[in-house]
């Protein structure tokens, strides 16, 4: 399992989720293995989950300016015209 200081790729992420929807729909997953697969499947979604709900809260604006970006820079501020 990835810890926090290690977050995967929004990609990675979905890549991974298909791989183990696909494996667990063709019924030949090892019962052994499937609570494994779930448990990756959940950290994988909630990874996917968070970076939509991340996109989500700088598109509708709540990226405040006293708040950071990403990558810990400060947010882009826009001029009184709107332009950055």
């Amino acid at each position: 399992m990835r810890g926090v200081s290690d977050p995967i790729s929004y990609r990675a992420a979905y890549a991974r989720l298909s791989q183990i929807a696909a494996e667990l729909e063709s019924g030949e997953a090892d019962l052994d293995r499937v609570l494994p697969l779930l448990e990756e499947a959940k950290e994988a979604y909630a990874a996917c989950k968070d970076r939509i709900e991340a996109v989500r809260a700088v598109l509708s604006g709540e990226w405040g300016p006293e708040e950071t970006g990403p990558d810990g820079d400060e947010a882009p501020q826009a001029d009184a015209d709107g332009d950055f």
